[in-house]
């Protein structure tokens, strides 16, 4: 699970359920299956397999059917407690799985959907199994298959934004169905109240103004959440934790903050990398590069000024500059907070450490296309973090990497 939240984050999400928790999802899942079959399923041996604060996930034997179903299915229930923001976290992820429900089997990069409920707010989903997340693969020993891993997620991506191109109708139409509100966009919500702070945030963490060329960072990246042409369904938290890695390709998990969306900012996730996980750990040169080639390939055949470096590298840059900000936002520390661990449960670099790697990076691409008002900004922020956390900057590689 990715370790952002609707505020800037305090670590990663992902905790383990008790006891009673596990027994609503299961109870809500046997309801919804038996309301769908018209006869008794019951489910048994729950194994934990982690949620979040939200919800509650769990892999469960089919005791008991009438009917053909599989061995095991994969629940997903949001807590009665859980409020009004897991509500619209429900209703985004239950339209994103009948989305690639209704899709082939060879066009469905997902689990398959087979019962959902919005009074219960449970999924219950194809259970893919004990295949290794990308996660696994990049704190792995083997760097030649965390690279497949890592090309293979973005060759999947691509597929994905090609494959539900042209589909937000079918995607506004099954939000209108569900009967909940999905809410505003996620994104684009954390986005617009970041900007509003940052300026004070680099002010309290780093002791600087904002530069000049930053003020007008808004108005350079809003095109990204206010539609373009290149539209197509976007996961949202694109962490590795979030991928799993089988034969057939990565499959795409947790859709809480999914919805159609200009598809360049799940490019420059690529190239950042993962600015929203907990295991932002530094990627091998040229990596990020030979990603967003793998990703560049699957999706030209849709928009072919993607092939064109002048049409793309500039939006990128910008997509980039919007996951930059917004990751600082979550995770800088403020006043006299230490330098933690973007996530101190779980192997995670430093913040300062990654966010001193995005800046670092975003200057050189912004002096590479000559966009200079940009470099200035990102060089500002360098020297600021530089400033403040001397000796703390180092961002080691992924273990598979070192």
């Amino acid at each position: 699970m990715g370790a952002r939240a609707d505020v800037a984050s305090t670590g990663g999400n992902t905790v383990r359920s008790g006891e009673r928790a596990l027994e609503l999802a299961v109870t809500a899942a046997q309801n919804v299956l038996s309301g769908r079959f018209g006869a008794a399923v019951r489910l048994a041996e729950p194994e934990d397999l982690g949620g979040s604060e939200r919800s509650t996930v769990l892999r469960a034997k089919v005791a008991e059917t009438p009917f053909t179903l599989p061995k095991t299915l994969v629940v997903k229930h949001y807590g009665p407690s859980a409020g009004a923001t897991a509500a619209e976290s429900f209703a985004r992820e239950a339209v994103s799985y009948q989305l690639f429900t209704a899709l082939s089997e060879d066009e469905r990069m997902c689990p398959e959907l087979f019962a959902h409920d919005a009074g219960e707010r449970v999924l219950v989903l194809e259970d893919l199994g004990h295949a290794p997340t990308l996660a696994d693969k990049l704190l792995g020993r083997d760097a030649t298959a965390a690279e497949r891993s890592l090309l293979t997620l973005a060759r999947s991506l691509g597929r994905l934004h090609a494959t539900t191109a042209g589909r937000e109708a079918d995607f506004d139409a099954l939000v209108r169905r569900i009967g909940t509100d999905c809410g505003p966009d996620p994104l684009a919500r954390q986005w617009q109240r970041a900007v509003r702070e940052l300026p004070e945030v680099f002010t309290e963490a780093l002791g600087i103004d904002l530069p000049q060329a930053g003020t007008t960072v808004p108005e350079q990246v809003a095109w990204l959440l206010e539609g373009s042409k290149h539209r197509a369904f976007s996961p949202d938290d694109l962490c590795p934790d979030n991928n799993m890695i089988t034969s057939k390709g990565a499959r795409f998990l947790d859709f809480e903050g999914g919805r159609v969306r200009e598809v360049l900012l799940d490019a420059a996730y690529l190239r950042v990398p993962f600015p929203s996980c907990w295991c932002a750990f530094d990627l091998p040169r040229g990596m990020s590069e030979a990603m967003l080639a793998a990703w560049r390939a699957e999706v030209t055949g849709m928009w072919p000024e993607f092939a064109d470096d002048e049409v793309l590298e500039p939006q990128l840059l910008d997509a980039q500059l919007f996951w930059v900000q917004l990751s600082t936002w979550w995770f800088l520390p403020r006043g006299a907070e230490r330098n933690a661990r973007i996530d101190e449960h779980l192997p995670s670099p430093k913040r300062a450490a990654a966010l001193y790697a995005r800046w670092q990076r975003l200057a050189e691409d912004a002096e590479r296309l000559e966009r200079y008002w940009l470099y200035d900004y990102a060089s500002a922020v360098v020297d600021g973090l530089a400033a403040r956390f001397e000796g703390e900057l180092t961002l080691a590689s992924y273990p598979a990497f070192r």
